[in-house]
């Protein structure tokens, strides 16, 4: 069985595939994981990725890093 995501099941996604950001973002910039999260909150990439049409979401970490790494 395949489930089909949708605006009302995508925050199932989200958490962990920001998890991943934040964690990374702390690494690279030497911040803290809060500040981390925050600065990946308030990106256009997490605006993207919360938006089902977009596919964002579909996006494996390496590649939403990178795009993130593009943004900030």
């Amino acid at each position: 069985m395949s489930a089909k995501i949708t605006q009302e099941n995508l925050y199932l996604l989200l958490p962990l595939k920001i998890g991943w950001l934040a964690a990374w973002l702390s690494e690279d910039k030497g911040i803290s994981l809060a500040d981390a999260v925050k600065r990946v909150y308030h990106s256009q990439l997490y605006k993207k990725m919360s938006t089902a049409s977009t596919m964002y979401w579909h996006l494996g970490p390496v590649d939403l890093y990178n795009e993130l790494k593009a943004e900030l």
